[in-house]
């Protein structure tokens, strides 16, 4: 696995460093997005680009949008269509399409006259355009809409879960959100019902997405935990609330943050004023007007001193005083600093 790369701001224009702090590229982008499967995108001359790990820009076409690359190819769109490109920057699938989702599984969803079917990475139908909708495969299987229901369909195309839903959600694993009117619930891969749509479903937010086992629930404004087993094991009773990571979740009790176990049960008690998710066995708490980090036995392991801080990914955390960005690992010790 390749080095992570975190990216870092000087003079209003953006670049990268390694874990060690050292630069890697320099900064000279006015935006730069997190780098995804080996490439970040970055705007360069008003268009957004891909570049690798070194730096180097995939400049061979320019096109209107870009995306990220799976499986090594990227969707692009010039003017009303769309194609893909591979890792080097070349045309790989012509720009034919009317629109289309991203590779997984070796398939991806594409649309031509008002119709979606699949392509595999040769740009052949290997599912003939014959659905109102697709999504791309995960975990063998892909969520499609005929007939204004949705339901799910095989690699081969064969129908697995016949259309009964106002909306799919992808698979994670072997449990799917089903959405019905203004609430979700879970189903397996046989599509029996694990879950009874009972929790409010809100457009534009990752409903049901599930984070160390567990994933956020929410009824009349109040928010509780499931596990993949679609057993509900913290009923709503929070009105504030953060994935679980290392067992734990940030939650908040009338005005205060703590965080809680897998059973509910408070392990840090509510103390601050925001709080984040635990990674690397820390996490970034609120106490006044500046944050720090605590550790799992809600230790105060970095002192609050910035403005802003983000949780650790990869081994650092970007954190922010007097509106400068620097980097710092678990101890504490700086990387790096605009």
């Amino acid at each position: 696995m390749k080095e992570p790369l975190f990216k870092i701001r000087e003079k209003g224009r953006y670049g990268f460093i390694n874990r060690a702090g050292a630069v890697v590229i320099e900064p000279q982008y006015l935006e730069a997005e997190a780098f995804y499967n080996g490439f970040a995108r970055v705007r360069f001359n008003d268009k957004w680009v891909h570049i690798d790990e070194m730096g180097r820009l995939l400049l061979k076409h320019f096109f209107n949008y870009i995306g990220h690359f799976e499986e090594g190819l990227a969707g692009v769109q010039l003017v009303n269509r769309w194609g893909f490109i591979d890792t080097k920057g070349n045309l790989a699938i012509p720009i034919a399409y009317e629109a289309v989702g991203d590779f997984s599984q070796g398939l991806a969803p594409a649309r031509r006259n008002g119709k979606w079917g699949y392509i595999d990475q040769m740009g052949k139908w290997q599912i003939k355009p014959q659905f109102e909708a697709a999504a791309s495969f995960a975990s063998g299987l892909a969520a499609i809409c005929l007939e204004d229901r949705w339901g799910y369909i095989d690699e081969q195309g064969e129908l697995a879960i016949v259309p009964a839903f106002d909306l799919c959600l992808d698979f994670q694993d072997q449990v799917a959100v089903v959405v019905e009117g203004d609430y979700w619930g879970l189903i397996d891969k046989t599509g029996d019902l694990l879950l009874e749509p009972q929790f409010d479903y809100i457009k534009e937010v990752e409903n049901g997405l599930f984070s160390d086992g567990m994933a956020l629930v929410g009824q009349d404004g109040l928010t509780g935990y499931i596990d993949n087993g679609g057993h509900l094991l913290i009923s709503p009773l929070y009105k504030k609330a953060g994935d679980f990571n290392h067992g734990l979740a940030a939650v908040a009790a009338d005005h205060l943050f703590g965080y809680i176990d897998k059973k509910g049960d408070w392990i840090i008690k509510p103390q601050f004023v925001n709080a984040g998710l635990f990674a690397d066995e820390r996490a970034p708490v609120l106490i006044g007007q500046q944050w720090g980090f605590i550790n799992l036995k809600g230790e105060s392991v970095i002192p609050p001193k910035f403005d802003l801080a983000i949780p650790f990914i990869n081994g650092l955390a970007r954190v922010e005083q007097h509106k400068k960005w620097a980097y710092i690992q678990p101890d504490g010790g700086l990387v790096w600093q605009e």
